[in-house]
């Protein structure tokens, strides 16, 4: 679980970034769809950090 904690403070706003950063660019400057991104961002990396630490546990 505290794998799992760490890798998701990094995913987390890594991926909210990316897509903040991707609706920029698409011209959304609405606050609605920079948060909804954000939130996607954050929601998203949830399975991918568990992914990540489970994969990282059954190899160590």
């Amino acid at each position: 679980m505290r794998l799992f904690a760490i890798i998701y403070s990094l995913t987390g706003p890594t991926l909210a970034g990316i897509l903040i950063i991707a609706a920029l660019t698409m011209n959304m400057f609405t606050s609605r769809a920079i948060i909804a991104s954000a939130v996607i961002g954050f929601i998203v990396a949830l399975p991918i950090a568990w992914f990540v630490s489970k994969q990282i546990d059954e190899n160590m």
